[in-house]
């Protein structure tokens, strides 16, 4: 029969007492990690690549789109039921974001946090009527709104999923 050292025996009972302990750190971590903020629409792994400036929109034409995550920070949301946001960008870049298929909607009072978004950013050429309806749902009064006459090129985001920092 073999026989072992009880330094041995000791040394594999630290082994599975440091596994465990291990183990309930980590599973603590990604618990703190999921607490931190909230969640809408499809979830999704957060990328090592996550953009926060609109360097990236720069080289997108109006037919171009490209899949990508984006952080920034939440300018505007529209109030009537939070169906879109504006986010501002590191480089002060503005992006309209819409969330795919209105499958989901954020809260109305999310102004000044920061969000990370999954989904396709493009470029859009948004035109007049597509303007003041925007416009109308920021509140904007009759006046301002039939001032705006003219197409807008805007950097557009089309979200799948969304995390909002609490």
């Amino acid at each position: 029969m073999l026989k072992t050292s009880p330094f041995l025996r000791q040394s594999s009972i630290f082994n599975i007492i440091s596994a465990i302990v291990l183990y309930v750190c980590c599973a603590s971590a990604l618990q703190a990690q999921e607490n931190y903020f909230n969640k809408y629409g499809a979830d999704f792994e957060v990328s090592s690549k996550v953009v926060s400036n609109g360097k990236l929109y720069g080289t997108l034409q109006v037919a171009d789109s490209l899949n990508m995550q984006l952080r920034g920070t939440i300018t505007e949301v529209c109030q009537a039921k939070g169906c879109w946001m504006k986010v501002d960008l590191e480089d002060d870049r503005e992006v309209f974001v819409r969330f795919k298929d209105y499958a989901f909607f954020v809260p109305t009072d999310v102004a000044g946090k920061t969000v990370l978004l999954n989904g396709v950013a493009f470029v859009e050429e948004m035109g007049v009527e597509e303007q003041r309806h925007y416009a109308e749902d920021k509140g904007m009064s009759k006046e301002e709104v039939a001032q705006i006459a003219t197409p807008k090129r805007t950097l557009r985001f089309q979200a799948d999923g969304v995390r909002i920092n609490k």
